[in-house]
């Protein structure tokens, strides 16, 4: 018998209508094309900034009084954190997380500002697993786990629910995955209502633990799970979201750092949207061609808590992706004027320039030579391209060029 049925999503529906947000179905033109259109089912806005209080709240509304007395104790990169922390503060419930050490501290401080005591823990998800485990043996806390729950799944799969009442006649969905209770949940939710539908999954190429144990058709744990998208590094997925996925989920692909990058900027940029990586892995497949599907596309953008520090790099390793930031070396006489000459064969390209490092002893250029570097911001490589040639034209040797 399945541990998670339609009528549990449905059920878990009615228990949230009064708690979360219906979040919208925002069409977005910069990712569609004369084959698809695409929507962006925007989690990212929901309450705590990501879809996990949906699966908390179902699992912490049906604990009993005793349990409740007892408290609840779980295990998050972040966004599960502030989930479960908001329900236990409806419920008047002491909630304590474990979070990995190097969780981002936005998402640190969040889960703290909902009355959750945090603990830090281990380098990943799962190190900080095995500590909250540790902990509940020790106090009775009922433990919520981020995604091997079927009630957990159950709350995730209202999800779909709403994509599905908004857009019957959509072609696939899109949705990311780490230990894969959103996509288990959604899975259900799609498929069961709508068979001809497409689920599909991503992973970060860093912490592909789902695509792995289907491919080797049995759970497999990964050695480590490293990647910019720190909502989806799970090292092991769920034996009951595994079993989800072998039965309902289509397919699962993978997408890179700099993938995930890119994907951030269009939806900050193009689409004044807001996602930390693991929301944004799903646009990144799209956008990158890693999905071969025509017609109505939903992506889940499932989480916009990203920490601005975090954003700062990921838009710096955006731009130098999409060729827009890049630095250039080359060697000027050390003479005055021949700085602002070269300046102005750039400034006529219409690059602007970042940042200057002028280096007069540098071993490797002649005497009486200076050694410059140039960060400069470019509309794209074809932009770059022409930069280069115009100083190359112009006399100037062109030492490295990185864009990439």
């Amino acid at each position: 018998m399945d541990q998670v049925t339609l009528g549990m999503v449905l059920e878990a529906r009615e228990r949230l209508k009064n708690v979360v947000r219906r979040t919208d179905l925002v069409p977005s033109k910069i990712l569609s094309n004369e084959k698809r259109e695409v929507y962006l089912k925007t989690e990212c806005l929901q309450h705590t900034g990501s879809f996990k209080v949906r699966g908390a709240y179902n699992k912490i509304s049906q604990l009993s009084p005793d349990e409740l007395k007892c408290g609840v104790i779980a295990s998050s990169a972040g966004n599960h954190a502030q989930g479960v922390a908001l329900a236990a503060q409806t419920f008047g419930v002491k909630a304590t997380i474990v979070m990995p050490e190097g969780a981002p501290l936005a998402k640190v401080a969040a889960t703290r500002g909902y009355g959750a005591e945090v603990v830090l823990s281990g380098a990943v998800y799962d190190d900080a697993y095995a500590k909250a485990m540790a902990i509940q043996k020790e106090t009775g806390a009922t433990f919520v786990h981020p995604f091997n729950d079927p009630l957990v799944i159950a709350g995730q799969g209202s999800v779909g629910l709403e994509i599905m009442d908004e857009m019957p006649d959509l072609n696939a969905v899109v949705v990311p995955v780490g230990g894969g209770g959103l996509i288990s949940g959604v899975a259900i939710a799609v498929k069961l209502l709508h068979p001809q539908v497409k689920v599909i999954g991503v992973q970060a190429s860093g912490a592909p633990s789902m695509l792995t144990s289907l491919r080797e058709e049995k759970i497999t744990s990964l050695a480590s799970a490293n990647t910019i998208a720190d909502g989806i590094a799970v090292k092991t997925p769920g034996d009951l979201t595994y079993d989800i996925c072998r039965k309902y989920v289509d397919e699962i692909v993978t997408v890179d750092d700099d993938e995930i990058a890119a994907a951030i900027l269009t939806l900050l940029e193009k689409c004044k949207i807001v996602a930390e990586g693991a929301g944004a892995v799903s646009v990144a497949a799209v956008m990158h061609g890693k999905i071969n599907v025509e017609g109505k596309i939903a992506c889940v953008v499932s989480g916009g808590n990203i920490d601005v520090t975090t954003l700062q790099r990921i838009m710096d390793k955006g731009l130098i992706k999409s060729g827009r930031l890049a630095k250039v070396n080359t060697v000027i006489e050390d003479r005055p004027g021949r700085l602002s000459k070269l300046l102005a064969v750039v400034s006529q390209t219409g690059a602007n320039v970042v940042s200057i490092q002028h280096d007069r002893t540098n071993l490797d250029v002649g005497i009486g030579m200076s050694f410059l570097e140039l960060t400069l911001e470019t509309n794209d490589s074809d932009h770059l391209s022409r930069v280069l040639k115009q100083m190359s034209d112009n006399g100037y040797q062109i030492l490295n060029a990185k864009s990439h």
